[in-house]
């Protein structure tokens, strides 16, 4: 396995880490947005057609009925949120390979690896629960027909003066059911195939770009492998009135399975794996960017 770099920056994570998350939004919000809308849209009525009819009529409807900005419809949340999130997310990574290290030098297995990731996955969800909420929220509210939140912001105000705090972050256990174990196979995956593509006597720091966009964006491929079923049970639970689901994501799942089946729980599969590619190669790539601009500009920092 080829050497991991050592020792790991808080400060240089947060930007490196930022930036990349900007750039995993900006390419793969639209897909997002049609991943929530096929996930959240309602039952339809026996003799009725389903709203959406699959990943590519959504896409088509969204564009059609609201043009570009629909595909865009809340990214403010994730943009707000993504800069510490993704800080903290890669921060959460480095932390946990190091405190599995007996020496400074040492180099760690790949179960090793996946703990570490799903130490990441724990820490970034105090900043992820509350803006997959709103993003949610605003994802869903324009397909409806009704324009309850005006915003980001107003959506958050709304949702703290409806139910407090617990409002705001509704979901987070899901949220963590979906990111810990997900996280671990992203990370894993991540330095698995840098290693592997890495050539004989070279640095795993001087991958070429295509071959950082290829294991960014398997390992995108794999993490959301991992996260699909949670992550539909978040999503119809983040969105559902209060009071729905007394007895959280069990609800959720008994109703799922009972009224569409286990494939309901896959629901977006399409849309998620055409995103999960591009905007994970442009996540690793944009933070292994980052990282080498600042150890170039501030190499002790």
């Amino acid at each position: 396995m080829a050497k991991q770099p050592q020792p790991i920056s808080p400060l240089k994570n947060f930007f490196a880490g930022g930036f990349g998350g900007v750039c995993l939004v900006f390419v793969g919000h639209p897909l997002d947005t049609i991943k929530v809308r096929l996930q959240t849209q309602p039952k339809p009525q026996p003799g009725q057609a389903p709203l959406y009819s699959g990943t590519f009529d959504c896409f088509r409807k969204t564009l059609v009925g609201e043009g570009v900005r629909g595909l865009y419809r809340g990214m403010a949340a994730p943009i707000i949120g993504v800069t510490p999130m993704f800080a903290v997310c890669f921060f959460g990574f480095g932390l946990g390979k190091r405190l599995q290290q007996r020496k400074p030098d040492d180099v760690l297995t790949y179960p090793q690896l996946f703990a570490a990731g799903m130490l990441s996955g724990v820490f970034t969800t105090v900043i992820m629960a509350p803006g997959e909420r709103i993003k949610c929220l605003l994802q869903i509210q324009a397909a409806t027909g009704e324009t309850k939140y005006s915003g980001s912001l107003d959506c958050a105000k709304q949702l703290y003066r409806e139910a407090g705090i617990r409002g705001v972050y509704k979901g987070t256990v899901l949220t963590l059911m979906r990111d810990v174990p997900a996280s671990g196979m992203y990370f894993m995956t991540y330095e698995w195939l840098k290693n592997i593509l890495t050539p004989e006597g070279k640095s795993v720091s001087d991958l070429s770009v295509p071959r950082i966009l290829f294991a960014g964006g398997l390992a995108g491929i794999f993490n959301w492998a991992v996260a699909i079923p949670p992550d539909v049970l978040k999503s119809r639970f983040q969105t559902a009135p209060a009071g729905k689901y007394p007895n959280g994501f069990r609800d959720v799942l008994r109703e799922l399975i009972r009224e569409e089946g286990i494939a309901s729980l896959y629901k977006g599969f399409t849309a998620v794996m055409i995103r999960a590619f591009p905007a994970n190669a442009a996540c690793f790539l944009g933070f292994e960017v980052a990282m080498k601009f600042l150890n170039w500009i501030a190499p002790g920092l």
